[in-house]
């Protein structure tokens, strides 16, 4: 993925959270499924923000940012802590 593609999907993914916020204020979706979508979001989102930082960094250090590969969710949840 390209950094613009990246972007896109980082956007995407953060309205649908908004969208799903919107739902459980006026009701529309029970807390229990919008905390587990939330969820997936947020570890979706870290994980673009990782590989946007990787090609970053490639590029940055003069090296090929497509060889930036996204990481697994366990690897990139644990940076964290």
């Amino acid at each position: 993925m390209r950094d613009n593609e990246i972007l896109s999907t980082i956007s995407a993914l953060v309205d649908e959270e908004h969208e799903l916020r919107s739902k459980l204020r006026d009701g529309e979706l029970a807390g229990d499924e919008e905390h587990e979508r939330v969820k997936q979001l947020e570890v979706a989102l870290d994980q673009c923000w990782d590989l946007l930082r990787q090609r970053r960094a490639r590029r940055g250090a003069g090296e090929d940012p497509d060889a930036a590969a996204a990481r697994p969710a366990d690897q990139v949840e644990n940076y964290r802590q």
